[in-house]
């Protein structure tokens, strides 16, 4: 059920940032709130309290995102604390990246790497997104340490793999390979 209301209060952020020509901008601190929450787990635990009152939690998410973010993003802060729904913030700010992404046909890149992307490397991601595909994309980091380092960039049914674990795995089938040919 609160991921139909997110996907409410997301058209409705969507519809009034459209209204005011800052939709681009409200999308930016989407990812940014949507970001910050997933990167604490102290702030996403105190969105989910039902112990902490509903004016502290605004409080802090003021002070978290306040001098940093439109003011249609944190009166979607504010309304959501007045209906008691802080706790779906999380899925209104994924809902309004995806709602906008499709609104301006954009498609989004998952890019998996070992650490978070830097500026550096982003750069370097979307230069080979444009590469492969000709238009620019939005970019989803996904952190998989398994892959060691380099990255893995998936776009709709495109993967490109630059990661060094599929390298020693190549590798690895190479030795074998190599020594069932030398046996035979």
């Amino acid at each position: 059920m609160s991921t139909r209301a997110a996907l409410r209060y997301a058209k409705a952020v969507l519809n009034l940032a459209e209204d005011n020509k800052s939709e681009d901008e409200v999308n930016a601190d989407m990812q940014f709130i949507a970001a910050t929450i997933a990167e604490s787990q102290d702030l996403e635990i105190m969105l989910k309290s039902p112990i902490i009152k509903t004016s502290e939690k605004v409080n802090a998410l003021e002070v978290v995102f306040g001098k940093q973010i439109n003011s249609h993003s944190l009166g979607l802060i504010k309304l959501l604390g007045e209906k008691k729904r802080l706790n779906i913030l999380p899925l209104v700010a994924t809902s309004y990246q995806t709602i906008y992404n499709h609104l301006k046909s954009l498609k989004v890149a998952r890019v998996t790497t070992a650490v978070p992307l830097t500026p550096a490397l982003e750069a370097k991601v979307i230069d080979k997104i444009k590469e492969l595909t000709g238009n620019a994309s939005a970019i989803e980091n996904i952190i998989d340490p398994e892959i060691i380092g380099g990255f893995v960039l998936r776009i709709g049914d495109i993967q490109y793999d630059a990661s060094v674990s599929r390298s020693l795995t190549s590798l690895e089938r190479s030795f074998d390979n190599s020594q069932f040919i030398s046996k035979n």
